[in-house]
């Protein structure tokens, strides 16, 4: 089980840090799953991800409080305004599909800023 668990944080680590350079692939719901599997499996890797520079912070607050900074929730506002602007000048699907996806995003906006700020 134990291996399983490193291949799964080593493969969200890697979906996060592509995020970080995508506008419509989160970073940090994958890099706290990726913390959660690694913590299971591997205390180096975990170490390592929660003392990383740019995302270990974020990381941290999360699991100490469930807390989320103000820049986080400000670009995942920005992620997904820019997502759903690629996906609607993109495609341009018709309104149902719009609608779904702009619900989707809407609810992910709105857990975002429903949790406390760090």
């Amino acid at each position: 089980m134990r291996q399983i668990y490193l291949a799964l944080g080593v493969f969200f680590v890697g979906l996060g840090f592509v995020g970080a350079f995508l506008p419509v692939l989160p970073t940090t719901p994958f890099l706290i799953v990726a913390a959660a599997c690694l913590a299971r499996s591997s205390p180096r890797l975990e170490a390592w991800l929660l003392d990383h520079p740019a995302f270990g912070p974020t990381l941290r607050a999360w699991r100490e409080n469930g807390t989320i900074p103000w820049r986080a929730k400000m670009m995942a506002l920005a992620g997904i305004v820019a997502g759903f602007l690629i996906f609607w000048f993109g495609r341009e699907p018709g309104w149902p599909a719009a609608t779904a996806v702009a619900a989707l995003m809407l609810t992910g906006l709105v857990y975002v800023f429903s949790r406390p700020t760090a």
